[in-house]
């Protein structure tokens, strides 16, 4: 789910030309009252059930959940919060949850949150069964007592107040609207309860959203009325336009300019712990990819510790597998690899690799890191022979290309992870677990063990956290002994926005996500 890009002599015309858009459009509504994020990828589908990439920055301002998960602190434990509901129960089977709907919340059409608009929103996304729609996976029936009062039905316990504070999958939205294709909220509509409505939406260029009038929740003095999500994938082009103050928001500049721009009185610079993981998925199903040795040789090649220095400035830490450090199921002694050349080497030979072999590795632009891990990456590769060749690309297309045809796919994806919400689950289940049609496993993995481990441990996670928490981490160790990925690093979340912005905080459970109903200036 990423991108980023290092701007050469080219991108100067295109900074010209973007700032003077943004400065047009800023004109012409009041810079004081818009919220402008220098957004460093696309929003590829703004449809509230099938929605499941970097959207959701989009979309967790305009729609909302029956809850919102909240970050543990120094001083407290992570919780779950009422957002559209205010209160909720659970059996003592873990199998049938009860939500107590919030009264006077209306949707953006005027009509009113009810029991029946929850149950036609979770029956519309499952129905299409596109993004993560799995989440609901347990869910067998949704009934609606009363007007306010929505019963869910599991076919195993799950802790349904975690999935229903997800990030993507768990909106609500408006009845006159489930009977709408994706293309009518891909048009620019949108139907949900946010403090803010789409006004305009230019695919590739920019998200406006305006506040919705009528918003149930608190409204901070001084808050914004407008949001303009800025596209903007040149790192260079994002961090002219904070600091000159034509962005208050922007994110995926390089490490390396971090300590300057710390000292801009102008910004601040937030840096706290992420459940982001970046990671390169190897194509299976492609010759000599197909071998374990193969893969585990690569993984032997990648310089780990010379990535985090010269990519996150000693900022990341070095991923333990799949689930990042801070969720439930994360592994930290996972048996990872530590660079050996000599043992890649020896690999190599035992599978008859000849000096020669070419592999491409896709990444996002807008992701200066995965540059870097790519060029120090290919450095090591060459003194085995091989040469790695390094393919940038919007966002959008690396990801079309890798859920297209495994056969003529990439050799290697790189991406970033993130939770759909605080689960290993979502991790193992969207990367590993076989799928028939790629959506997210785009290394093709297949491995009827490692689902079945997937599959025992979510089952479990609602009434024995133990027992799925070591078949998570069995599941993962499995991955890492098939090489079916390397796993590059852990990053922080970091985050610069104006000075003059209050009421920002990060949450790391909704990635790159303002919030920007809780802010003003």
């Amino acid at each position: 789910m990423n991108r980023r890009n290092f701007l050469k002599t080219a991108a100067l015309t295109a900074l010209a030309t973007a700032a003077a858009s943004h400065w047009n459009f800023a004109m012409a509504e009041g810079t004081s009252s818009i919220f402008t994020l220098a957004y460093p990828t696309s929003f590829p589908d703004l449809d509230p059930a099938t929605s499941f990439s970097n959207d959701g920055a989009v979309l967790a301002n305009v729609y909302e959940g029956l809850t919102r998960y909240i970050p543990a602190t120094d001083k407290a434990e992570a919780r779950i919060d009422p957002l559209l509901a205010t209160s909720w129960e659970v059996s003592a089977d873990g199998k049938t949850w009860t939500f107590t709907l919030r009264e006077g919340v209306k949707f953006h059409d005027g009509t009113p949150l009810t029991s029946q608009a929850v149950k036609g929103s979770i029956e519309r996304t499952k129905k299409i069964g596109g993004g993560a729609s799995f989440i609901w996976g347990p869910v067998s029936s949704i009934e609606t007592p009363e007007p306010l009062k929505v019963v869910f039905l599991l076919s195993e316990p799950q802790p349904l107040d975690l999935i229903a504070s997800a990030g993507f999958a768990a909106w609500i939205y408006a009845p006159s609207s489930h009977d709408k294709e994706t293309t009518w909220f891909n048009a620019g509509n949108d139907a949900g309860t946010g403090a803010f409505k789409v006004s305009r939406y230019e695919p590739g260029q920019r998200a406006v959203l305006d506040r919705a009038e009528g918003y149930w929740g608190k409204v901070p003095d001084g808050a914004f009325q407008t949001i303009s999500f800025e596209i903007v994938e040149d790192a260079t082009l994002a961090q002219n336009m904070i600091e000159s103050g034509q962005a208050d928001w922007t994110y995926s500049l390089p490490y390396e300019n971090l300590e300057a721009l710390k000292s801009n009185p102008d910004l601040n610079v937030v840096v706290n712990p992420s459940f982001e993981t970046l990671f390169g998925l190897y194509n299976v199903k492609r010759a000599p990819l197909d071998k374990v040795k193969v893969r585990q040789a690569l993984s032997l090649a990648f310089p780990y510790d010379d990535v985090i220095s010269a990519g996150t400035s000693g900022f990341g830490t070095r991923a333990k597998g799949v689930v990042p450090a801070g969720i439930w199921g994360h592994d930290a002694n996972a048996p990872i690899p530590k660079t050996d050349l000599e043992a890649a080497k020896a690999l190599l030979a035992e599978e008859g690799v000849e000096p020669g072999l070419e592999l491409v590795m896709t990444y996002s632009t807008s992701q200066a890191i995965e540059a870097v891990a790519g060029e120090l990456w290919k450095a090591n590769l060459e003194t085995l022979g091989i040469t790695l060749k390094l393919q940038p690309m919007a966002w959008e297309a690396q990801w079309q290309l890798g859920k297209s045809n495994p056969e003529a796919a990439q050799d290697i994806f790189v991406m970033f992870w993130w939770p759909t919400f605080v689960t290993p689950y979502d991790y193992l289940f969207n990367l590993f677990h076989s799928e028939e049609k790629p959506n997210f496993n785009l290394g093709y993995y297949s491995n009827p063990e490692v689902d079945a481990k997937i599959d025992e441990a979510a089952k479990l996670s609602g009434t024995d956290r133990p027992r799925a928490e070591a078949l998570f981490i069995e599941a993962q160790r499995k991955i890492i002994e098939d090489a079916a990925a390397i796993f590059m690093l852990d990053q922080p979340n970091v985050h610069i926005i104006r000075a003059d912005i209050k009421g920002y905080a990060d949450n790391p459970a909704y990635g790159h996500i303002a919030f920007v109903n809780d802010l003003s200036r």
